[in-house]
């Protein structure tokens, strides 16, 4: 698709752990970026996500400061604080609710994978969630209009906020980097060169 019509006051929402930020992040940010006219994008790091509760997570310390090194050359990026400043849980219909009041004549519009969209109804009050945004971009892989129509019936008013962003198909997670580091496989060129250099400086990841 092409670029929409300029609004200087639109903000894009990338949320995650970010555990660590990789090349698909910066990916899906960038054409965002562009292809939704944004002004900015807020990566909205969250601590201990409600759905992670059980799982190991690197130290927030760690996954702040590689997100302020992948972000720095950047200047339309930005980490958003709301909810590293807030004790959890930290749902992301709660940290919209809190950028809408802290940014009243923004436009809002959340940043997910495809997957994220097929499991948004799992999501902790999705109907708000979808009320609080203005649009909702998609990295578009492989979604029929029958998985569309199932989600607008869930989630009323949810199929003309969905806006599907196309990028190239970059297939690795953060649980994979995590992974090939614990066993010893290359993983530098998944990431900014910056992110790289820190998980070695720091021994991250590593058993």
């Amino acid at each position: 698709m092409g670029r929409v019509i300029e609004n200087t006051n639109r903000i894009g929402i990338l949320g995650g752990t970010f555990d660590p930020l990789h090349l698909g992040h910066l990916i899906l940010a960038e054409e965002a970026l562009f292809q939704l006219a944004l002004s900015r994008v807020f990566f909205l790091l969250t601590p201990c996500p409600p759905h992670k509760i059980d799982q190991e997570i690197t130290a927030v310390e760690h996954r702040l400061k590689m997100l302020e090194l992948a972000i720095r050359d950047q200047a339309a990026f930005q980490i958003s604080r709301v909810d590293l400043d807030r004790p959890p849980p930290h749902y992301a219909v709660d940290s919209l609710k809190i950028i809408r009041k802290n940014n009243p004549k923004a436009k809002l519009f959340y940043l997910m994978g495809e997957d994220s969209l097929r499991d948004l109804t799992k999501w902790h009050d999705p109907l708000r969630f979808v009320q609080q945004c203005d649009g909702i971009g998609v990295m578009r892989r492989a979604i029929d209009d029958g998985t569309l129509v199932e989600l607008d019936q869930a989630l009323p008013g949810i199929k003309p906020k969905i806006i599907f962003l196309t990028a190239p198909r970059f297939d690795i997670s953060s649980r994979e980097i995590r992974k090939r580091v614990a066993q010893g496989l290359p993983f530098r060129y998944f990431l900014p060169p910056a992110v790289y250099d820190y998980i070695e400086e720091n021994g991250l990841y590593r058993p």
